[in-house]
């Protein structure tokens, strides 16, 4: 049997540990390359909330993830596009034809146009690896609680989050405590949304969360 030095073999050691770490995350992690954004047709009152939108797209070409968002170019939608798009990121927009024609739509790689808006949110479930929500109004808190709805169905098995800007989602955050504390929202499904204030910490953890073990209870017996 060869002798390797004590060098050598902590280096095979070592080399052998990393490449288990790297085996067991790659076992553990979603894989995700496509991430919807859904977030606001408006700037908001903060110039916060426009930043955290550039930040995201910014830190989303620079993992050279495609992007799936609303096709439009005004608000935080237009700042999220425009900034992926100009970090080399591919951008792909989904907006129904009652949309399509009051907006125009910045340099995208692809845009699908559907006949509704309930066909807009399933082409964008087909295309996207995981959900991520940044402030925005009804339309926003409408597209991810589908979206988050779906996952805990079993529809998808799609990891849902949210970019938390200044706060913004707290009180929803609060109102979701509220509904699990009253029993109609199990703590693990509250569990499951990924909330985060950083763009990068976001990303991480969508990529590192489990899949949810409990499918949501039968509604006929």
């Amino acid at each position: 049997m060869r002798r390797r030095s004590g060098e050598a073999a902590i280096l095979i050691g070592a080399g052998l540990f990393a490449n288990g770490l790297a085996s067991y995350h790659a076992a553990m992690s979603n894989d995700i390359r496509s991430i919807c954004v859904f977030c606001g047709s408006s700037f908001g009152s903060s110039p916060a909330y426009a930043e955290a939108a550039a930040g995201f797209g910014r830190e989303l070409a620079r993992r050279g993830l495609r992007l799936v968002y609303g096709g439009g170019n005004i608000g935080l939608m237009g700042v999220l596009a425009r900034s992926a798009h100009e970090g080399g990121a591919e951008v792909i927009g989904v907006i129904p034809k009652k949309l399509a024609e009051l907006v125009d739509q910045p340099e995208l790689a692809e845009l699908f146009v559907t006949d509704d808006m309930h066909g807009r949110k399933a082409k964008m479930a087909e295309l996207a690896d995981a959900f991520v929500a940044l402030p925005g109004g009804t339309g926003t808190f409408e597209e991810l609680f589908e979206a988050w709805t779906w996952r805990q169905i079993g529809y998808h098995g799609k990891p849902v989050g949210l970019l938390d800007v200044e706060g913004y989602w707290q009180p929803l955050l609060a109102m979701l405590r509220h509904t699990a504390d009253q029993g109609f929202l199990r703590q693990d499904l509250l569990a499951d949304l990924v909330v985060r204030d950083d763009a990068a910490a976001l990303m991480e953890a969508l990529l590192l969360h489990p899949a949810l073990k409990g499918a949501k209870l039968p509604e006929r017996r």
